[in-house]
């Protein structure tokens, strides 16, 4: 296992671009999908969060086969899909949850067929559901950087909205706000930021990434502003961590970072001051012994 300072050696060095390309576009993705991550979480849309990751593929697979861009080709067919999923579940005939199950893997089964149209079919779909985040073209670093920022801004430029909506949709419509509007911006917004994620941790481990570091933030904090805060911190941190433990013992680097995340997650889920498990069990040691005294 190479040193921390050897890992720096070797991001600087010209050989080696690539690393250092891949660290960025890493912590670029984490820090978005943290911040994302923190409205699916208070929202409880962790099923969504998997569904359009499923609806990205075949937006993906189209791209690929004709050698353009990876994050247009699966940002296009994810927004596409949750469109769809916003129209039709107006209809109260059905749940949201079936609409999602009918689209998404429907979206995927397409993905399915159409990379399998393409030649090196079983080392694309490898690289598309575990990622290869070693091979990423220089104009896609630059599209997650531009979409990552837009991003960001447009969570905090329609957070009191948003906020409204997930904790209670009734009072938003009293109030006038769009739901329905609200709603599909928030499902593009999930999407773009897997799609930009997919690259690095590939499309099966990428709703981790969009998940855990807001779940972990959720154990630390009760406020909303500090754990779209935390959030993004303990994804870039994951990774930092799992790209410097992947090149130091050749792992692959989707499943590092989120080994990584996940570690993080079940240290703040133990030894969280308030809400952490060793906090409840010393506060229900402290009762027990009040009852006995």
């Amino acid at each position: 296992m190479i040193s921390p300072v050897d890992f720096v050696a070797d991001l600087l060095n010209p050989d080696l671009a690539f690393l250092g390309k891949a660290l960025l576009v890493a912590l670029m993705s984490s820090v978005v999908c943290g911040v994302i991550g923190t409205h699916v979480v208070l929202r409880g849309m962790a099923f969504i969060g998997e569904a359009v990751a499923h609806a990205v593929f075949p937006g993906l697979a189209v791209a690929f086969l004709l050698q353009g861009s990876l994050v247009l080709g699966g940002a296009v067919a994810g927004v596409v899909t949750a469109v769809l999923v916003a129209v039709f579940s107006q209809n109260r005939r059905l749940k949201e949850d079936s609409v999602i199950g009918i689209f998404f893997v429907a979206a995927f089964a397409l993905g399915i067929v159409i990379i399998s149209r393409a030649p090196g079919y079983a080392g694309s779909l490898q690289d598309f559901l575990f990622g290869s985040i070693t091979g990423i073209p220089d104009r896609d670093v630059v599209t997650v950087a531009v979409a990552g920022a837009l991003l960001v801004a447009g969570v905090l430029l329609l957070h009191k909205e948003l906020v409204t909506v997930s904790l209670d949709r009734e009072m938003a419509r009293a109030s006038g706000l769009p739901v329905f509007v609200l709603d599909l911006v928030l499902y593009v917004m999930v999407t773009i930021a897997i799609v930009v994620s997919v690259q690095t941790i590939g499309n099966i481990l990428v709703l981790a990434l969009l998940i855990t570091p807001a779940a972990t933030a959720r154990m630390l904090t009760d406020r909303l502003g500090v754990m779209m805060a935390l959030a993004p911190c303990f994804g870039a941190l994951a990774a930092l961590v799992g790209v410097y433990l992947s090149w130091s013992l050749d792992l692959p680097t989707g499943g590092t970072i989120v080994l990584v995340a996940t570690a993080v997650f079940l240290l703040a889920w133990f030894f969280a001051p308030r809400h952490g498990l060793a906090r409840a069990l010393q506060h229900r040691a402290g009762r027990r012994a009040e009852v006995l005294a």
